[in-house]
């Protein structure tokens, strides 16, 4: 008699529904992100190749490319520094306060982008708070590219904080004071034992909040001066084009900006994947 093969037996799924669930996830994903992207490059798209290049390398676009990277990467730098220092102080330390610092930090995501343009504006103007202290020294915020750049830096912070914070609740302090116990100088513990394993984690940062600073409308709009080819964001200038009814050109500035958002992001997810291999063999 010949061996009848046995059916092999179905393995169970860990989530009950998976298959359901993720093609609900899919189905809304593509419905909500990838339609309006796919929309966007296609209007991009009708326009001829010598005519969409000449949109986005015109004189005026050059200079808003200009303004809205120089000002989102000095943002981006300023944030990595501060936010590494504010998610460091909040997890290392306990003093009175904490919990609203904790909790402050988190208001750039809460808050309208517009509101905090206008707040930021009325501060650091001629009149404003910090204004009457700074232009006496010769140093202007409201209507320049340093204005733009503390918008940026205002509404990107929390972006470092909470991707720095999580790691540093997951380092021991004893391995700390085990480098110190060893004869380790003052910052040898922080460069071989706290940095390392801390990089990735503000390297997304740092990228998160470039690209959320080149993208930033509401925040910049009102504290920039929004003077062209001096302090006018590509946001802004994708803005006037839409109220020109000149969608094709809007189209194809966003999708300039859409391609550098999304090489930025798979960049850094590259880049976490070597450093999280290179962590894992050392």
């Amino acid at each position: 008699m010949l061996a009848t093969a046995l059916p092999m037996p179905r393995t169970k799924r860990v989530l009950p529904g998976f298959g359901l669930t993720l093609g609900t996830t899919l189905l809304f994903v593509a419905i909500i992100i990838l339609l309006p992207l796919a929309g966007l490059v296609l209007k991009a798209g009708g326009l001829g190749l010598q005519e969409f290049w000449s949109l986005v390398t015109s004189e005026r676009a050059l200079a808003s490319y200009k303004v809205t990277l120089g000002s989102a990467l000095g943002a981006s730098v300023f944030n990595l520094f501060l936010g590494l220092l504010l998610a460091w102080i909040l997890v290392r330390y306990r003093f009175p306060g904490r919990t609203m610092l904790d909790a402050v930090i988190d208001l750039p995501f809460a808050l309208p982008t517009a509101v905090a343009g206008l707040a930021l504006t009325g501060l650091f103007a001629g009149n404003g708070w910090y204004g009457k202290l700074l232009e006496p020294l010769g140093i202007q915020v409201a209507y320049t590219t340093l204005g733009i750049t503390v918008a940026m830096a205002f509404t990107t912070l929390p972006f470092v904080v909470r991707s720095v914070q999580p790691v540093l609740e997951d380092l021991e302090p004893e391995l700390e004071e085990a480098a110190q116990t060893l004869g380790a100088t003052a910052w040898q513990p922080f460069r071989r034992v706290i940095f390392p394993p801390i990089l990735p984690a503000l390297l997304s940062g740092f990228v998160l909040s470039l690209a959320r600073g080149l993208g930033e409308f509401g925040a910049v709009i009102f504290i920039a001066g929004n003077m062209p080819y001096e302090t006018e964001v590509i946001s802004l200038l994708i803005m006037i084009r839409l109220e020109e009814y000149d969608y094709a050109s809007a189209a194809a500035l966003a999708s300039v900006m859409l391609a550098a958002a999304f090489a930025l992001l798979i960049s850094i997810s590259l880049l976490q994947g070597y450093l999280n291999r290179h962590s894992r063999k050392s």
